[in-house]
């Protein structure tokens, strides 16, 4: 059930024609009315015209549902490109006798072209009539492009219920937000502390991967809060808080790290784990340095464990780091340390042969310790393979 799994809403996917694969393709996920909504968005400039629609109602208004298309992400489309997103908003509004103000927006699919109006005009009243509690599924299915499986999310705390889904597999190096997620949670929470969680727990999860350094003009997180549980509402610093908090973390992480698993031509995660930074920022830097590196991605392709490529992401980072201070293990194996690879590296086949399993592994694991610092983050990758370059060598053909 995914987002309907927590009580006050209800959603559907539907096939309306928009892609020529003949898949769901066309989504829509209504809060009840007082849900509360916060979404952090692409920070790319050339933003599509469903994420400048989505950020304009989030300030000016009190959204409570979103409509979705893939097929076409409405970015690079000009004029029509906002017209068509409120006309697509209004016929939501009209067919659900609400205001257009009430409706978000988000699209993912190819860039410049136009939405095709027609089919998801045509299909609305098919996919408003298919809105129930059980649509959770079927609207996750509509939100994917490349993506090879749905990727959902269920979990309970302290007396909520949280859920969520998302899709992407490529074109993610998100800054603030990723691709297209969604959570909802049916505690009561008041519109601007549903924007501390999203900013404190919801967007880092999602900032942590990258699976090939570019940052989509769609990337959308939304975050809502229905109140359906029938409990007061969670204010700040109490305890339901830091459960509610913990919770919806948890869902986001499980999120990104399904997101990517089914990386475009990925046949290896990436975990990177950084220590010892000055500061939690350097280390998030120096994470996603090691896990977007396309040396290091290649060489997990490979499965080459070449400690050379991660030193080189280190140092390239722009984070002030000591070299001489420098570990590194790719899952138990030492490969650097004191910023030396240790020459028994060369001169021996066992520490490179060991290296060498981990790198088979299906999750490549790799700590870098930089120092004495407080500052730790997590950075989730993949490796880049032949496939992920067939894939977008031949995407819009």
């Amino acid at each position: 059930m995914s987002v309907t799994y927590p009580a006050g809403f209800v959603a559907a996917g539907v096939t309306a024609g928009l892609k020529p694969s003949g898949r769901p393709d066309l989504g829509l996920l209504v809060g009840d009315r007082g849900t509360t909504v916060a979404g952090v968005f692409t920070t790319n400039l050339a933003a599509a015209a469903p994420v400048r629609l989505s950020r304009r109602r989030l300030a000016e208004g009190a959204p409570r549902m979103v409509l979705v298309n893939s097929g076409q992400a409405n970015a690079a489309t000009g004029e029509r490109g906002d017209e068509d997103a409120r006309a697509a908003t209004a016929a939501t509004a009209l067919a659900l006798g609400t205001a257009p103000e009430e409706v978000l927006q988000c699209s993912t699919g190819v860039i410049g072209e136009p939405v095709h109006m027609l089919q998801l005009l045509d299909g609305m009243p098919t996919l408003v009539a298919a809105l129930g509690p059980a649509g959770g599924g079927d609207f996750a299915l509509s939100i994917m492009t490349t993506d090879t499986v749905d990727k959902q999310v269920t979990t309970e705390v302290d007396g909520a219920r949280i859920g969520g889904c998302a899709k992407g597999v490529g074109m993610i190096a998100p800054d603030l937000a990723t691709m297209l997620a969604f959570i909802t949670t049916d505690a009561a929470v008041a519109a601007e502390d549903l924007r501390r969680i999203a900013l404190a727990v919801v967007a880092p999860r999602f900032n942590a991967i990258t699976v090939d350094g570019c940052t989509s003009t769609n990337d959308t997180v939304l975050l809502f809060a229905s109140g359906a549980a029938g409990r007061q509402r969670v204010e700040p610093g109490s305890r339901r808080w830091v459960a509610l908090a913990d919770g919806i973390e948890e869902a986001a992480e499980m999120l990104a790290q399904a997101l990517i698993a089914d990386a475009e031509g990925g046949t290896h995660a990436l975990l990177i784990d950084v220590e010892g930074a000055a500061s939690e920022a350097d280390a998030r830097v120096l994470a996603k340095a090691v896990a977007g590196s396309a040396l290091v991605k290649t060489a997990a392709f490979g499965g080459d464990p070449n400690p050379g490529r991660i030193i080189q992401a280190i140092g390239s980072s722009g984070v002030i780091v000591d070299p001489g201070r420098v570990d590194i293990a790719i899952g138990d194996v030492p490969v650097v340390i004191g910023g030396v690879i240790p020459p028994t590296y060369f001169e021996g086949p066992e520490l490179a042969d060991a290296a060498k399993a981990r790198m088979r592994q299906p999750q490549i694991e790799i700590l870098v310790r930089v120092g004495e610092g407080p500052g730790r983050s997590r950075s989730l990758g993949c490796d880049l393979s032949y496939d992920y370059v067939r894939i977008n060598g031949e995407y819009t053909t």
